[in-house]
């Protein structure tokens, strides 16, 4: 049994205010773009195979449908992605890369470095630092 219980031994909030930081010097990296943080990480996978499922996108960035809904609508409303139903099963949703989504990523590609090298962290800590947090986050989706 524990003495006390401390705001620093808590794992979960070293996760969460780490990432709020980091999340925070994304958007500014991004602002000249127009995107958020959240329409950034929905794009990115987008961008990696051109054209993708709901469900994938979904399952990718760890997001159920009613969070990622509104992203991709104003994803679509800004040009940047389209939204089709599949011919062969109604119930998906295609998202797909379109021109102007392209040229967005051409814009971001442009950007000098993400702003992880202000982490403090060397490139062998921040690789063992994401490669552990994959492991943390496959073990709790368990």
């Amino acid at each position: 049994m524990k003495d006390e219980i401390k705001l620093e031994d808590q794992l979960c909030f070293s996760v969460y205010a780490a990432s709020r930081e980091l999340i925070k010097r994304y958007g500014a990296y991004l602002k000249g773009t127009g995107l958020t943080y959240t329409q950034y990480i929905t794009l990115v996978p987008i961008w990696e195979s051109g054209c993708v499922t709901v469900k994938e996108l979904c399952k990718r960035l760890h997001l159920d449908s009613g969070t990622l809904t509104p992203v991709l609508k104003n994803l679509e409303a800004n040009g940047y992605i389209k939204r089709t139903r599949c011919e062969k099963d109604g119930r998906l949703l295609t998202i797909e890369i379109t021109e102007n989504g392209r040229k967005l990523q051409d814009e971001v590609k442009k950007l000098p470095d993400p702003p992880c090298p202000d982490t403090g962290l060397s490139q062998d800590e921040t690789d063992k630092l994401r490669s552990l947090l994959h492991k943390l986050l496959n073990s709790l989706e368990e």
